[in-house]
């Protein structure tokens, strides 16, 4: 069954280099990310994880946890540390999800439900498996982005949607193309004139669908 934003994440118990954890316990109050890689030491994917340890502050500020998911086992997932933190120059201190049995990328649709890993696998027998999720306190699918294996991704840019996921979540409001935080922010049309007037002060109206104002405090 397809996983769709909006769409509650499955609860699954996965194994990890930290341990045994639960999806949904370990979301908790939080929000959080989890972002997926076809096979340990990869070139791509290990800068994209390396990226992700140098911003372990930027995610804590948000209140996100993060977590990644890779098609390999847990000694791997160790060693690969070892190389991630080289590459990143940061402590990799988030777990890993050794989905060797395809459980999470079946899951979370990356991969068919007849998928299998073959013997003398390449990367690009699970090449789907290359997803970010961003997850919401209420264990629901808020984004999803999928990258080739060929272009690493942008993770300034999902901490923008971050940004972006948590500011309209909070505050009631859209945010434009190419916002960051701090820039004004869109009214949505579902709320009249005068309230937008009651509720953010003054605004400007672009169209008669498109109100911007200051971002609320």
């Amino acid at each position: 069954m397809a996983l769709r934003i909006n769409d509650e994440i499955p609860n699954l118990h996965v194994t990890t280099d930290h341990g045994d954890i639960d999806l949904h316990d370990w979301v908790g109050d939080s929000w959080a990310i989890l972002f997926s890689h076809p096979k340990d030491f990869t070139p791509v994917c290990t800068t994209e994880f390396g990226a992700v340890a140098k911003l372990a502050d930027e995610w804590e500020k948000r209140g996100t946890k993060v977590m990644g998911v890779s098609v390999d086992g847990v000694e791997d997932h160790k060693k690969w540390k070892n190389d991630i933190e080289k590459v990143g120059g940061a402590t990799a201190g988030f777990p890993i999800i050794a989905d060797d049995g395809l459980d999470v990328s079946k899951a979370f649709d990356m991969l068919p439900a007849e998928a299998y890993l073959p013997d003398g696998r390449t990367p690009a027998d699970s090449a789907t498996v290359r997803s970010v999720f961003i997850i919401g306190p209420d264990k629901q699918v808020k984004l999803m982005m999928t990258y080739p294996m060929t272009v690493g991704r942008n993770f300034g840019e999902i901490v923008r949607a971050l940004d972006a996921l948590q500011t309209s979540t909070g505050k009631g409001v859209a945010t434009p193309a190419d916002w960051t935080m701090g820039e004004d922010v869109i009214i949505p049309p579902s709320v009249s004139d005068e309230d937008a007037k009651a509720k953010f002060g003054e605004y400007d109206a672009v169209l008669p669908y498109l109100r911007k104002t200051k971002m609320p405090v």
